[in-house]
């Protein structure tokens, strides 16, 4: 009987400690759920990162990134203080040279980050011209394409305007373009890009997009003596109560007050002394 009793509990000794590792299991089995809370944590935290730019884009003014020789930010009333500018420059070189002021205008923009890009504060250079065997004047070192490279310095921003109107008209890759529509900004847009204008695959589109964003193309239909239905942008005109004097306002050329009182531009140098192109914001100017 006593060797009956002690098989029966040595018996139930060994059936215990097998039982153990059964409860190690669930416990192992408890750990494996940890990294579903871990996974809620880091989804709740790439929802709270993409809120913020929402938040930061509802504070900021409307503007958009132009690439001048760097990128740079404006914002839409100052390319519209830039078109003022220089639309009259931009006609009068369509009226001379036959390229459209849109695309003048545009590339101007663009190239220039509306006169904010460093070469066109340094140096007047709005188009980003290289100096080129055949430039004699003025220069400035900018990293482009290559370290410290040479472009073109001006006087004036209109100088620079002027010279790219001859840039492309005595470069015979760029004959193709005066063949085409003058009131046809899209065809010149994608001409000046196959002609190897620029390397930027994007750089056609980004000039339609300017033209058409600041409608653009009523200055090609001023030239052309088009209609064209748009919202007046520009100031109202400021002639001085003596009506034989007229007084400089922003934007204004030799060659728009010139048309605007149906004089030459040499009769209006005579009147009033000026040896050169140059104007200064509220000068009076003699124009009877």
């Amino acid at each position: 009987m006593n060797k009956i009793a002690f098989f029966i509990l040595l018996s139930l000794l060994v059936s215990c400690g097998v039982s153990k590792p059964k409860m190690q299991a669930k416990k192992t089995v408890h750990t494996t759920q940890r990294p579903v809370n871990k996974q809620k944590t880091e989804n709740h935290t790439e929802k709270v990162l993409t809120k913020i730019p929402e938040k930061e884009n509802t504070t900021q003014p409307k503007s958009e990134i132009l690439e001048a020789t760097q990128k740079v930010r404006v914002t839409t009333e100052m390319v519209l203080a830039y078109i003022s500018q220089f639309k009259a420059v931009a006609k009068e070189n369509m009226v001379r040279d036959g390229i459209p002021a849109s695309i003048t205008l545009a590339q101007g923009i663009l190239e220039s980050g509306a006169g904010t890009g460093d070469l066109s504060v340094q140096a007047n250079n709005h188009f980003g011209i290289k100096c080129h065997k055949e430039w004699t004047g003025e220069s400035v070192k900018h990293d482009d394409d290559a370290l410290q490279e040479c472009f073109r310095k001006y006087e004036h921003a209109e100088e620079s305007y002027r010279d790219h109107s001859y840039f492309l008209t005595s470069r015979a890759w760029y004959k193709s373009l005066f063949s085409l529509p003058k009131n046809d900004y899209k065809a010149w847009a994608r001409g000046l890009k196959k002609a190897g204008y620029a390397t930027d695959v994007k750089y056609p589109d980004k000039l339609i997009g300017l033209i058409e964003r600041y409608q653009l193309q009523q200055y090609d239909a001023e030239v052309l003596g088009l209609d064209f239905p748009t919202k007046n942008l520009d100031k109202k005109e400021e002639i001085a109560d003596n009506n034989d004097q007229y007084k400089v306002i922003k934007g204004d050329t030799l060659y728009s007050i010139s048309k605007k009182f149906n004089l030459t531009i040499d009769e209006l140098k005579k009147k009033n002394n000026i040896s050169d192109n140059s104007l200064s914001l509220g000068q009076s100017l003699n124009v009877k």
